[in-house]
Protein backbone atom coordinates (compact mmCIF):
# COMPACT_ATOMS: atom_id res chain seq x y z
CA UNK A 1 0.00 0.00 0.00
CA UNK A 2 1.27 3.46 -0.87
CA UNK A 3 1.59 5.97 1.89
CA UNK A 4 -0.56 9.09 1.44
CA UNK A 5 1.47 12.26 1.17
CA UNK A 6 0.62 15.01 3.58
CA UNK A 7 0.63 18.52 2.30
CA UNK A 8 2.71 21.00 4.24
CA UNK A 9 1.80 24.65 3.98
CA UNK A 10 4.59 26.62 2.35
CA UNK A 11 3.12 30.03 3.16
CA UNK A 12 0.95 31.42 5.88
CA UNK A 13 -2.62 30.50 5.08
CA UNK A 14 -5.56 32.52 6.38
CA UNK A 15 -7.63 30.96 9.10
CA UNK A 16 -11.06 29.70 7.97
CA UNK A 17 -13.82 32.23 8.52
CA UNK A 18 -16.78 30.98 10.49
CA UNK A 19 -20.13 32.70 10.51
CA UNK A 20 -20.31 35.10 13.43
CA UNK A 21 -16.81 34.30 14.67
CA UNK A 22 -14.13 36.94 14.99
CA UNK A 23 -10.85 35.91 13.42
CA UNK A 24 -7.60 37.42 14.69
CA UNK A 25 -5.07 38.42 12.04
CA UNK A 26 -1.35 38.84 12.51
CA UNK A 27 -1.02 41.55 9.86
CA UNK A 28 1.18 44.47 10.75
CA UNK A 29 -0.48 47.89 10.74
CA UNK A 30 -0.15 49.75 7.45
CA UNK A 31 2.46 52.48 7.25
CA UNK A 32 0.92 55.91 6.83
CA UNK A 33 1.86 57.94 3.75
CA UNK A 34 2.49 61.67 4.00
CA UNK A 35 0.60 64.05 1.70
CA UNK A 36 3.68 65.05 -0.39
CA UNK A 37 4.64 61.39 -0.77
CA UNK A 38 1.08 60.55 -1.82
CA UNK A 39 1.07 63.34 -4.43
CA UNK A 40 4.42 62.14 -5.73
CA UNK A 41 3.07 58.60 -6.08
CA UNK A 42 -0.03 59.86 -7.88
CA UNK A 43 2.09 61.84 -10.36
CA UNK A 44 4.32 58.79 -10.95
CA UNK A 45 1.26 56.66 -11.71
CA UNK A 46 -0.12 59.41 -13.95
CA UNK A 47 3.06 59.30 -16.04
CA UNK A 48 2.44 55.58 -16.69
CA UNK A 49 -0.87 56.24 -18.44
CA UNK A 50 -0.85 55.43 -22.14
CA UNK A 51 -3.57 57.36 -23.93
CA UNK A 52 -5.13 55.86 -27.06
CA UNK A 53 -4.42 57.50 -30.39
CA UNK A 54 -7.09 59.34 -32.35
CA UNK A 55 -7.38 56.35 -34.72
CA UNK A 56 -7.83 53.86 -31.83
CA UNK A 57 -10.47 56.10 -30.28
CA UNK A 58 -12.33 56.35 -33.61
CA UNK A 59 -12.24 52.58 -34.23
CA UNK A 60 -13.40 51.82 -30.70
CA UNK A 61 -16.25 54.34 -30.98
CA UNK A 62 -17.42 52.80 -34.26
CA UNK A 63 -17.29 49.32 -32.71
CA UNK A 64 -19.41 50.49 -29.78
CA UNK A 65 -21.93 52.10 -32.17
CA UNK A 66 -22.20 48.87 -34.19
CA UNK A 67 -22.72 46.80 -31.04
CA UNK A 68 -25.44 49.20 -29.88
CA UNK A 69 -27.19 48.81 -33.24
CA UNK A 70 -26.96 45.01 -33.04
CA UNK A 71 -28.34 45.02 -29.49
CA UNK A 72 -31.14 47.39 -30.52
CA UNK A 73 -32.22 45.14 -33.41
CA UNK A 74 -32.01 42.04 -31.21
CA UNK A 75 -34.14 43.48 -28.42
CA UNK A 76 -36.63 44.95 -30.91
CA UNK A 77 -37.11 41.53 -32.54
CA UNK A 78 -37.45 39.77 -29.17
CA UNK A 79 -39.88 42.40 -27.86
CA UNK A 80 -41.93 42.29 -31.05
CA UNK A 81 -42.06 38.50 -30.96
CA UNK A 82 -43.08 38.36 -27.31
CA UNK A 83 -45.74 41.02 -27.86
CA UNK A 84 -47.22 39.05 -30.78
CA UNK A 85 -47.06 35.82 -28.79
CA UNK A 86 -48.82 37.33 -25.77
CA UNK A 87 -51.49 38.92 -28.02
CA UNK A 88 -52.09 35.57 -29.70
CA UNK A 89 -52.28 33.73 -26.37
CA UNK A 90 -54.72 36.27 -24.93
CA UNK A 91 -56.86 36.05 -28.12
CA UNK A 92 -57.12 32.28 -27.63
CA UNK A 93 -58.69 32.79 -24.22
CA UNK A 94 -61.44 35.14 -25.35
Amino acid sequence: MAKAKTRRPTTAQPAPVLAGAAVATDAAPKKRTSIPQFISQVRAEGRKIVWPSRKETWITSVMVFIMVLIATVFFFVVDFGLARLSTWLLALGS
